[in-house]
């Protein structure tokens, strides 16, 4: 027996079977979410939560406002031990308290990245980043070697030379009152992280306007905002009313531009294999990925080109916006607070005087206040606010329930500002992260890297980054903050941004007019 649908024969039997795949699928998906519901419910939650849309209709579209209600709802259940939202048909656990993230980031067992993460993949693939399970396991086993300390101080020079083209912007600026700086910081990271990663030149710092870099900035706003649209989630949806066509067309220009960086430098690896002469040329810095074309797994395997394009993308999509933001927020609150300016800028007299030498590993070791205050900085702005995992079997948070495939965000921005370890939060006190003051501070309650087994491996290049930058403009600048704390409006896209970008004043030091 058969059904005719149009110019079709249909067996009546595969209708059925249809029927029942679907009925089947959707008894599934019914169940699961049912079961997280009933389970979860004991656990405080937000009002207005409804049933398959749960919070996303209450959520704010704009990424400020949206930022400033989830600390709203840490703010609000702060004497709870975790809270829950839905987004759409998936539960999420909040927290933000050194206690229970640690119970998720310290676990060897939650180490999967949150449900949101999935629209990096089309960008990053499984990268380091995205990646979970044994490929993870592997992948981290394999890296981890090219972040050794005595590979990172090869890039150095790469710093020390971006930092200086950043010096000689910023003196074009200075005497001449306000100015928005945040582009200049974020400019200079990305020459950073393009020359160490890649080890490809793209003068962001003079050519803005380059294809690829307004493609790096533009790909991480329609990431962050599909993330915060859960009724764009289904690809479906997404493509025909939403953001697709673009989404592709960004993900074009940045797949190009770094296969084919990847295609010339293994050219030029191999060439240089046979042709000594070449060592000599051009590209005798190395860079991560010359380590990556080099790296073998314990079988022998190298990576395959589509292996290491995962992690180029990766390092440029890490390495660059949020070590920008900590600059960007550092260079505000050294700004906004005359006597750690003073205490900065004396600590880099006793290291390099009046000299104008570039700064060296022996250097960065001896500037202790400023790692303070770097670090100070990202307690008060996190470069990454939340960041989540998702639940790989049941748990018990605090005595609640957490059933498996939940997510969980932890709200770093929140963390940071808990009373119990940081006396006076909003304060803005480098001296809390002297080693005499650590003392008894839990390990959970600071994690702007992140931390355990999935922490940030990338987390030393970023402070090297920091203190070579920050350093520099130091040596040369007095900076004064044009904004109040208030008048940042902090906006938690995929990274803690001001609004309105840094407001600074720059002076030339009158001890440096003579260069």
């Amino acid at each position: 027996m058969a059904v005719l649908v149009g110019s079709y024969t249909i067996p009546l039997l595969g209708i059925t079977v249809i029927i029942a795949t679907l009925t089947y699928i959707s008894y599934k998906m019914l169940h699961d979410y049912l079961h997280k519901w009933f389970t979860m419910k004991p656990i405080p939650e937000v009002d207005r939560t409804y049933p398959i849309v749960g919070n996303a209709l209450q959520f704010k579209t704009n990424p400020g406002e949206f930022f400033r209600q989830i600390h709203d709802f840490t703010q609000q259940f702060w004497n709870e031990p975790l809270l829950k939202i839905w987004v759409g048909p998936l539960p999420f656990v909040v927290l933000f308290h050194a206690e229970t993230v640690e119970a998720l980031v310290g676990s060897s067992v939650h180490i999967e990245k949150g449900e949101s993460y999935r629209f990096l993949h089309p960008w990053l693939g499984t990268g380091l980043l995205t990646s979970t399970g044994q490929k993870w396991r592997q992948r981290r086993k394999m890296l981890t070697p090219t972040f050794h300390f005595s590979i990172l101080t090869e890039f150095l020079e790469v710093m020390n030379e971006q930092a200086e083209i950043l010096v000689e912007r910023l003196e074009k600026q200075a005497g001449k009152g306000p100015f928005n700086c945040f582009s200049h910081i974020t400019l200079c990271a990305l020459d950073i992280i393009c020359e160490t990663a890649m080890g490809k030149k793209v003068y962001a710092q003079s050519n803005s306007d380059s294809e690829y870099v307004k493609s790096v900035y533009k790909m991480s706003d329609i990431v962050s905002r599909r993330q915060r649209t859960p009724w764009f989630w289904p690809q479906l949806v997404y493509y025909t009313f939403g953001e697709g066509r673009e989404h592709d067309r960004t993900l074009k220009v940045l797949h190009s531009f770094t296969s084919k960086v990847i295609r010339e430098r293994a050219q030029v690896m191999s060439n240089t294999e046979t042709d000594s002469e070449n060592e000599q040329g051009q590209n005798k810095r190395k860079a991560f990925l010359d380590m990556l074309l080099k790296t073998t797994d314990e079988n022998g395997n190298p990576m395959s080109h589509q292996d290491i394009q995962e992690e180029v993308d990766t390092f440029m999509f890490e390495g660059h916006d949020t070590t920008a933001a900590g600059m960007n927020w550092a260079l505000h609150l050294i700004g906004s607070h005359p006597e750690v300016h003073r205490k900065v800028q004396q600590e880099l007299q006793e290291v390099f005087g009046s000299s104008y030498r570039s700064i060296s590993t022996d250097d960065l070791k001896k500037l202790k206040y400023l790692e303070c205050v770097i670090k100070e900085s990202l307690r008060l702005f996190p470069s990454v606010p939340f960041f989540a995992r998702t639940l790989c079997e049941d748990c018990h948070i605090n005595g609640f329930k957490v059933p498996k495939g939940a997510n969980g965000i932890i709200v770093t921005y929140a963390l940071h500002r808990d009373p119990r370890f940081f006396p006076e939060p909003e304060e803005f006190r480098p001296e809390r992260f002297l080693p005499e003051n650590s003392v008894g501070r839990p390990p959970y309650a600071y994690i702007p890297f992140s931390a355990g087994l999935r922490n940030c491996i990338g987390q030393r290049f970023a402070l090297m980054e920091e203190k070579v930058v920050l350093a520099s403009i130091l040596r040369n600048f007095n900076i004064e903050a044009c904004q109040k704390r208030e008048e940042l409006n902090p906006v938690g896209d995929l990274i803690l941004r001001p609004e309105k970008g840094i407001w600074i004043k720059v002076e030339k030091r009158a001890d440096r007019d003579s260069k």
